[in-house]
């Protein structure tokens, strides 16, 4: 983007702004907050409707609304997922701050629609590869050891895959795990699983609303380049004191909340933890695996205009091989927000986040310990600004300071034969500025654009080095081999300093073009930037992963990201249709020369090499969102590629310089959920999965060099493994349905139904008995049987 279209930009949206002013001057505000009739819990995205003015607005993050409209009585129709909707008459002479209460639906089916959005809203907004899905529907899914989990229930949406069974985080539209931002309560989660994969970190009774968005990221995001993950948790109930939670076979929960002053503060503490290893105790087996984790929230509501909300969270995995091998790992993140409405038309919220991931090592048997991790303090202000009835601005600045801790190493004995090591520490700061519109243009057209500006500053630190031509890593052509090059010297600066900037500028655009209240198109283009690279060459993260900031030899990586659709919703909203096509390109992704060493690495510029990556594919989405049967059917056909191509003539790059699939390509990926609502006590439940396999490297030859055999691989990631497929199936059973102050269920599972062993990798070797080569899958999961009681009362 040039110097004079960056301004022209920048232009337009100073004469949106003043225009917009001048014609909302003859308009009245209606405002107000959404709240939970039972608890006083704001409630995220209820949809406001004002069938006169042939609008209507959406609740925020934080329950808040606001809308101008001319001089008039307006009939409002309000609706949300799982609550009963309510109409109100509203004289609108005057701005008027009026707040809403919606009590909970006592028709459950209403619970399992994927999407609260209804009266053509959906059809109409410019919002586009977002999903959404509802805490009750996640709670009914099938899942493996019976623990409910909010990321493996993201997975049987389109476009959102993962490396396979007990691999950690998901996969988005063909990105790597690294480029999802993953946000729970705005503070940053860098290790979204438990127990290496087989769990998340999000325990579901604490979340209150989650959004994925895949594409068309509003510009408020930044920092990733594959997909925002968006969690909110639950502020409490301001009302009495409730408790709630549920007892499985490996793990149980526990969540009290209440008022800390009736219906102005409220509090919110649950835990959850594992305790399968106590029965190894049972066996003499001293080795152990599991994890605990805490959330907590506090909030207080000052008056009308003013809010406080401190929220937290802290978990921590333990994984001990007997007296030799002790690993620790996990997040902790604290929240302080102030929301402030500094006009009917106008709401802020003001944020300090601290976020921590630590990861410890302890091997006995060696005489060391192993520290490394990352944290960052994030200081952000936002702000919602409603011009009127067709317009809404969304601004805000944004500051982040990373301390990177890529590792040291501690002898904890004096015979051990390991000297302290420490690893250079990184620092760098990112700051952003953005603003967005909403804009209904006309009847059939709306648009959602915005400009996000970032830069990155690489502080100064201690041995930085440098190289020949500030080359670090050389090409040999005798032997055809890219290796580290020399270090030339080490220089120390203070963290004042500056060694490198970037200055990136992000347009973000979504357009909608409504045919009638039933079907649209909707296209969208994002540029994203992420500074942050996870340094990793597993098709899956592991705790012992670290990041390193862009600088002085890695640029960050930007993307480019298009997407078109087209959207319906059938018989009353029953059933809907979401189709979506995109094209991904990221330029600066980088990729590891043969043979790079990862692991307490110095220098990691020396083993990495700039390249590009690309995704395209198709996503289909088909939902029965009401009767006794509901659920849904997710196709995606796609591509992941990766390419590092040489830096000159003379260099092949990695793989000769070709595109070669990702580690997370899959070409086909289709779920099918589905919900029966048999009678008033029964639930059941089914998932169906079936995913090509991965992309792997298989051995095409060997030889034989002084006894030793060693095997010649082929293109890279140029075979998979065989295709994934399971049937999972559960049902709840709710023995006191009626009763209000002591509700319990129970749910019974059973994951991988038929007993697929699915291949989590595949290995060569030698037979020993007849000398011949042979292939040996892994597999981890065969048929697991789950039942978990769970209570609220």
């Amino acid at each position: 983007m040039n110097k004079k279209l960056k301004i022209r930009y920048l232009a337009f949206f100073f004469l949106l702004f003043l225009q917009a002013n001048v014609m909302a001057q003859e308009q009245f505000t209606l405002s107000g907050v959404v709240t939970d009739a039972a608890s006083n819990e704001t409630l995220i995205g209820v949809n406001l409707i004002i069938p006169e003015a042939g609008t209507g607005v959406v609740t925020n993050d934080y329950g808040y609304f606001s809308i101008k409209l001319p001089v008039a009585e307006y009939t409002i129709q309000i609706s949300y997922l799982g609550y009963q909707s309510l109409e109100r008459t509203i004289d609108l002479n005057a701005d008027k701050e009026i707040d809403f209460q919606l009590s909970k639906s006592s028709e459950n089916l209403e619970e399992v629609v994927i999407t609260g959005e209804n009266k053509g809203l959906n059809i109409r907004k410019p919002e586009m590869s977002v999903n959404r899905l509802s805490i009750s529907t996640i709670q009914r899914m099938p899942v493996v050891f019976g623990e409910v989990d909010v990321v493996k229930s993201l997975l049987l949406l389109p476009g959102v895959s993962n490396a396979g069974e007990g691999s950690s985080g998901f996969n988005v539209r063909g990105g790597a795990v690294d480029q999802n931002l993953i946000l729970l309560d705005e503070a940053t989660i860098f290790n979204s699983s438990h127990l290496f994969g087989l769990f998340s970190v999000f325990n579901p009774d604490a979340i209150k609303d989650l959004k994925l968005y895949k594409g068309g990221i509003p510009a408020e995001y930044g920092g990733r380049v594959s997909s925002v993950l968006d969690i909110y948790q639950r502020d409490g109930n301001s009302k009495e004191f409730k408790m709630q939670g549920g007892i499985g076979a490996i793990s149980s929960r526990l969540l009290a909340e209440g008022p800390i002053v009736k219906d102005k503060g409220s509090f919110l503490i649950g835990g959850r933890s594992s305790y399968a290893h106590l029965f190894l105790k049972l066996t003499d087996n001293s080795n152990s695996a599991y994890f605990y984790d805490l959330n907590t929230k506090l909030s207080y509501k000052l008056n009308s205009r003013n809010k406080i909300l401190l929220s937290g969270y802290f978990g921590r995995d333990v994984f001990r091989i007997s007296q030799t091998f002790d690993n620790t790992y996990g997040n902790a993140v604290l929240n302080l927000r102030w929301n402030h409405v500094f006009s009917d038309n106008i709401f802020t919220n003001l944020s300090a986040i601290y976020s921590d991931y630590y990861y410890g090592l302890t091997l006995s048997f060696v005489g060391f310990n192993w520290d490394s991790g990352i944290k960052n303090l994030n200081l952000k202000y936002d702000f919602n600004h409603y011009i009127n009835d067709h317009l809404q601005l969304k601004y805000g600045i944004q500051n982040t300071y990373y301390d990177f801790n890529p590792g040291e190493i501690e002898p904890i004995v004096e015979e051990s034969g390991i000297n302290y090591f420490k690893l250079t520490n990184k620092y760098a700061l990112e700051n952003a500025f953005y603003i967005s519109a909403e804009q209904k243009l006309s009847e059939k057209f709306s648009a959602e654009y915005g400009l996000r500006f970032s830069n990155f500053f690489r502080l100064g630190q201690q041995g930085l080095n440098s190289y020949e031509n500030d080359n670090p890593v050389e090409y040999d052509e005798e032997t055809g081999i890219y290796r580290e090059a020399e270090i030339l010297d080490t220089q120390n600066s203070s963290r004042s300093e500056i060694l490198k900037s970037f200055n990136n500028l992000e347009p973000r655009i979504a357009i909608a073009y409504a045919f009638n209240e039933k079907e649209s198109v909707k296209a969208s283009y994002n540029r994203m930037t992420q500074y942050l690279h996870l340094i990793s060459n597993t098709s899956s993260p592991t705790p012992l992963d670290v990041w390193t900031p862009s600088g002085p030899f890695v640029d960050p990586q930007i993307l480019d990201q298009y997407a078109v659709g087209y959207f319906r919703n059938f018989k009353e909203n029953s059933y809907s249709l979401e189709a979506e096509a995109f094209y991904k390109q990221i330029d600066n992704r980088i990729d590891y020369i043969n043979g790079a060493n990862l692991i307490a690495n110095n220098a990691i510029e020396r083993v990495v090499l700039n390249g590009e990556s690309r995704a395209y594919g198709l996503e289909l989405l088909l939902r029965k969102n009401t009767g006794k049967l509901t659920g849904w059917l997710g196709y995606t056909l796609s591509r992941s590629q990766q390419r590092t191509p040489g830096r000159n003539q003379l260099e092949p790059g990695i793989n000769d310089g070709q595109w070669y699939n990702s580690n997370y390509d899959k070409t086909h990926d289709l779920s099918l959920t589905a919900g029966y609502e048999l009678n008033a006590r029964w639930q059941l439940n089914a998932n169906f999965i079936y995913q090509t396999g991965l992309a792997t490297t298989y051995p095409t030859a060997q030889y034989e060099y002084e006894g030793v055999t060693i095997p010649v691989y082929g293109e890279r990631n140029g075979d998979r493994l065989p295709a994934y497929h399971r049937l999972d199936l559960s049902a709840t059973y709710e023995p006191k349905k009626n009763d209000r102050d002591f509700r319990s269920s129970w749910n019974f599972g059973i994951y991988n139904v038929y007993n697929r062993m699915n291949a989590y990798s595949i290995s060569f070797r030698e037979n020993a008995d007849t000398d011949k080569n042979e292939a040996v899958r892994l597999s981890l999961f065969g048929i697991i049987p789950s039942v978990t009681y769970n209570f609220k009362f």
